[in-house]
């Protein structure tokens, strides 16, 4: 399927004058970054476990065909059934076949990025199978027929209000009663009409946060319960994740776990762990009757042979979403994709590819934060700014852009003509703002002046302010 171009400087505009948007961004540093720092600030550890957990993920994706080939054969001698799909349409494909070796009606999800990389909600209801999202954030988001802005938070970029009137709105049994005010009556709603649809499902799709090679397991991490739920309730289980999610062993993850919660959400661990191997045997008081694990490709494995190897060693926590500051103005819906803030800069690119998405490593200011924070030390500043070099390169950025660059390389190489240019340009901004003190117009960036004023310049460049202290 051809991706249409991601647009995001409209996207960012339209963003920045959304009030209701900039209202609930605007709670990220509360729920997020404080309460990110004090639970590492309780971790004396953390930095050693930062590192331990970085050269295991290191070593995993050099062996990973070792660890994927020992997952499919452990699953499968459990009981489990593994599918390799090479894209996302071959995913649907498989997940579609499944559904329909048991005429599925109605498939319960508990939230899944690759499940949103693959289009698997669009796919079944195509054939006439209702897919129902279970986590409270992917539920509200599904109402909205809206698609996820946060990767451990779909609905940040939704108010309470909004929230209380999509309930208003879609569950037509409370539609005689008040619009909800608050938090705690609008999950017991949604937990009231929810709790009667795990029952009527036929199968049960899941991510996975890891896959265990040498138990054949899947691991999620929630809050909710409701991934619980999603694999115990329904006849058949669906695991739907990327190869770079394979561990080598329990240890391994409980690792990640450890880390996942505090740089996500600020909490020591995540209210649910899950293990789930194979379906259930004959002792066993419930589970699923089959177990399919179908692991994709998507691109990884281009990743896996090239220079943005490393971002395969996300787990998915979110952190570096929740400190950057264009993230925090904009929101992911601005990204256009299923992955937004820096680390779907890279991602996005990589799997959809830079022509279509060349604009997103440009969505960075390069403070660092995004790298400084990530558990797994991924630096991403870096590969976005070799992503700009390839999109330069491979004749993708505008006319304009190129000229620019082009210039700018151009003085940088000839250091002469660029000190008399910066000397020009000092004292003319000198001259325009020495009424004033700044300068509310320039000509070539309004996009900066229109926002907020040019300090005045003290008329002299550096190296000349500089010499003059010096005395030389």
């Amino acid at each position: 399927m051809k991706m249409q171009p991601t647009n995001l400087r409209k996207n960012s505009k339209d963003a920045l004058s959304n009030s209701k948007l900039q209202l609930a961004m605007g709670n990220m540093r509360r729920d997020f970054v404080d309460s990110r720092g004090r639970a590492i600030g309780q971790m004396p550890e953390y930095d050693l476990l930062k590192a331990d957990a970085k050269s295991r993920k290191d070593h995993t994706l050099a062996n990973l065909d070792h660890y994927l080939e020992a997952f499919s054969e452990k699953c499968e001698e459990t009981g489990g059934k593994v599918h390799w799909a090479v894209d996302g349409s071959a995913a649907c494909e498989i997940i579609l076949g499944i559904c329909k070796s048991v005429n599925a009606k109605k498939v319960t999800k508990s939230k899944s990025m690759i499940g949103e990389e693959i289009g698997i909600n669009k796919y079944l209801e195509h054939h006439g199978i209702e897919p129902i999202e279970t986590d409270l954030g992917e539920y509200i988001i599904q109402l909205a027929d809206e698609p996820p802005s946060h990767i451990t938070a779909p609905a940040i970029h939704k108010t309470k209000e909004e929230v209380a009137e999509l309930f208003y709105e879609h569950h037509n049994s409370y539609k005689k009663t008040r619009r909800l005010s608050e938090i705690g009556e609008m999950c017991r709603e949604a937990r009231e009409v929810m709790r009667k649809k795990f029952f009527e499902a036929e199968i049960g799709i899941t991510g996975a946060n890891f896959l265990v090679a040498e138990t054949g397991t899947s691991v999620i991490a929630t809050n909710e319960g409701n991934g619980d739920l999603t694999q115990i309730l329904p006849r058949i289980h669906i695991v739907v994740a990327s190869i770079d999610k394979i561990v080598p062993t329990l240890e391994d993850g409980l690792t990640y776990l450890r880390l996942l919660a505090r740089t996500a959400s600020g909490t020591e661990i995540t209210t649910y762990n899950t293990f789930s191997t194979g379906p259930r045997q004959a002792s066993d008081l419930d589970g699923p009757e089959e177990f399919h694990v179908v692991l994709l490709d998507n691109k990884r494995s281009e990743m896996l042979a090239g220079p943005l190897r490393e971002m395969l060693r996300c787990i998915r926590c979110g952190a570096c979403l929740n400190h950057c500051p264009v993230y925090k103005s904009i929101g992911g819906h601005a990204y256009d994709w299923v992955y937004p803030g820096p680390m779907g800069s890279v991602l996005t690119p990589s799997i959809i590819g830079l022509e279509v998405s060349g604009s997103l490593p440009e969505a960075s200011t390069f403070c660092g934060r995004c790298e400084a924070v990530c558990p797994m030390d991924i630096p991403l500043p870096g590969m976005m700014r070799h992503l700009r070099e390839k999109a330069f390169s491979d004749n993708i950025v505008g006319k304009r852009h190129r000229f620019t660059l082009k210039a700018w390389n151009f003085f940088l190489k000839h250091p002469r003509l660029y000190y008399i240019l910066l000397k020009i340009s000092t004292r003319l901004i000198y001259l325009l703002s020495k009424r004033k003190g700044y300068i509310a117009f320039f000509p070539g960036i309004n996009a900066w002046t229109k926002s907020r004023d040019l300090p005045s310049s003290e008329g002299k460049t550096f190296m000349e302010l500089w010499m003059r202290q010096n005395g030389k």
